[in-house]
C-alpha cells in the first residue's frame, strides 16, 4: 500500500493507493478514533460492483453500518437528493462522530461530502473512490459540492476527509469511455505541475489504456502526489490551486450549457484545456507546439469512434454566460501567473490583446486571464523549466 501523506495541519490525512484497498477501509477507519455508525453511500451500480467487500470490513472492525444508495451521476448532484441523504443521517441517529463514506465516482463524492459538510455543521467523511476522475482528482482536496441550474458545484463547502482509499483495481470494471474521461484530469496534472510526469504519461498510452496494474498504480499514485502538494499549498483554493481549474471554466460550462447530457465530465475537460491552450496561443504566451502536444495526448486517449469536434448545438450561445458563472466571480489578478516560473504579461501589448481576447470571446476577463495564466504555467512548454513540486 502506498501511503501519500496531505498535511494540512489538524485537518491532515493520508491517501492510501493500493489494488486490494477496498478490504482494508474498516481496519483503516478503526485508527482514526471515530463513532461506531458509519453510513455507506454509492450509487446502485457501484454497490453491486464494490459494495460488499466495504461493507464487510467496516463490519468486521466493528462497525454498525448503514447503506444508502443514490442516483447515478450528476443526478445525485442536486438539493433534493441532498435533503434525501440529510433526512436519512438523522432517521439513523448519527451525530458528528458518525462517519459518511463515499464509494464511488466524482458525483457520490462530491454528493457525500457536502452532505457530511453541512450535517450538524460536519461530521466525518471518508473518501473511497472508483473512477479513475475520482481517484486522481475529485476525491482529494475537500472539495464538495451540488449543482444548480445555472451552474456546477455552485453550492459547496471545504470539507477535508479524514482519510482516502484508492483501489485501482476498481478500474477493472469502469466503462471504457468513462476510464478515457479520467485520463484527462491525469493528463491536466502532467500540463501543469510536472513535465516529466507528463513525459511519462505520453510514453505510457498504450498500457494505460490496456489497464496495466502496474502502470495503473505508478499513474494514479503519481497524481495523486500532485494533487495533494497544491492542496497542501493552497488547501482553500485562493492562488495556486487555482491552476488545477485548467480545462475546467470552459468544460464545466459547456457542460452546464449542454444540460450535462452531450459531454462526460473529462470530455468537457478535454475541450476546455484545448480552447484555453489556444487563447494562451493567442495572447503570446504560449507556443503553438505546446497546444499540439496537448491535443495530440488527448487525442491518443480519446474513445474510437468518438471525436469531440465542437459544434454549435442547442444552448451553446450560453456557453460564456456558464462561463462567467464558473469563474466564480475572482478578480483579474496577475497573482495566479506566478506558478512555476511562469511568465508574468506586464506590457499594455499583452494587456491589450487579453482584453480584446475577452471582448471577443464574450468571456468574463476573470475567466479569460485564469485561462491565460494557467497556460503560461505549462511546464511542457520547455524541456527546461523544471516541475513545480
Amino acid at each position: 500500500m502506498i501511503e501519500i501523506p496531505v498535511d494540512l495541519g489538524p485537518r491532515s490525512y493520508p491517501i492510501l493507493v493500493g489494488t486490494g484497498a477496498l478490504a482494508t477501509v474498516g481496519a483503516q477507519l478503526a485508527k482514526r478514533g471515530v463513532g461506531r455508525r458509519v453510513v455507506l453511500v454509492s450509487d446502485a451500480t457501484i454497490a453491486r460492483l464494490h459494495g460488499d467487500p466495504v461493507h464487510h470490513s467496516l463490519t468486521v472492525a466493528g462497525f454498525d453500518v448503514a447503506r444508502v444508495e443514490v442516483p447515478e451521476g450528476e443526478q445525485a448532484k442536486c438539493l433534493d437528493v441532498a435533503a434525501d441523504l440529510w433526512n436519512r443521517l438523522l432517521d439513523l441517529g448519527c451525530d458528528r462522530t458518525s462517519t459518511v463514506v463515499a464509494l464511488g465516482g466524482g458525483a457520490v463524492g462530491d454528493l457525500a461530502g457536502f452532505a457530511a459538510a453541512t450535517y450538524m455543521r460536519g461530521m466525518n467523511f471518508v473518501q473511497v473512490p472508483t473512477t479513475l476522475l475520482a481517484q486522481v482528482d475529485a476525491s482529494i482536496g475537500g472539495k464538495t459540492a451540488i449543482d444548480h441550474p445555472q451552474g456546477k458545484n455552485l453550492i459547496g463547502a471545504f470539507h477535508q476527509p479524514r482519510m482516502v482509499i484508492v483501489d485501482p483495481g476498481t478500474l477493472a470494471t469502469l466503462p471504457e469511455r468513462e476510464f478515457r474521461s479520467g485520463l484527462a484530469e491525469v493528463i491536466k496534472h502532467g500540463i501543469v505541475l510536472d513535465a516529466g510526469y507528463f513525459g511519462d504519461l505520453e510514453a505510457s498510452v498504450r498500457p494505460l489504456l490496456d489497464r496495466d496494474p502496474a502502470t495503473l498504480d505508478r499513474v494514479v499514485a503519481g497524481s495523486c502526489r500532485l494533487k495533494a502538494r497544491v492542496v497542501e499549498r493552497d488547501e482553500r483554493e485562493a492562488e495556486l490551486r487555482w491552476v488545477l481549474n485548467y480545462g475546467h471554466t470552459i468544460g464545466h460550462a459547456l457542460e452546464a450549457a449542454t444540460g450535462f447530457e452531450r459531454w462526460i465530465h473529462g470530455e468537457a475537460v478535454s475541450l476546455g484545456i484545448i480552447a484555453e491552450a489556444r487563447l494562451a496561443e493567442y495572447l503570446h504566451i504560449s507556443r503553438p507546439s505546446t497546444t499540439e502536444r496537448q491535443h495530440r495526448l488527448l487525442a491518443r486517449q480519446e474513445a474510437p469512434g468518438r471525436a469531440r469536434v465542437l459544434r454549435p448545438g442547442p444552448g451553446d450561445r450560453f456557453v460564456p454566460d456558464r462561463a462567467r458563472r464558473a469563474s466564480r466571480g475572482r478578480a483579474a489578478s496577475p497573482r495566479g501567473a506566478r506558478l512555476g516560473g511562469a511568465y508574468r504579461p506586464r506590457s499594455r501589448w499583452v494587456r491589450s490583446r487579453f482584453c480584446l481576447a475577452s471582448r471577443k470571446s464574450g468571456l468574463a476577463p476573470t475567466a479569460a486571464w485564469k485561462w491565460a495564466t494557467a497556460s503560461a504555467a505549462l511546464p511542457v512548454c520547455t524541456s527546461a523549466r523544471p516541475k513545480l513540486f
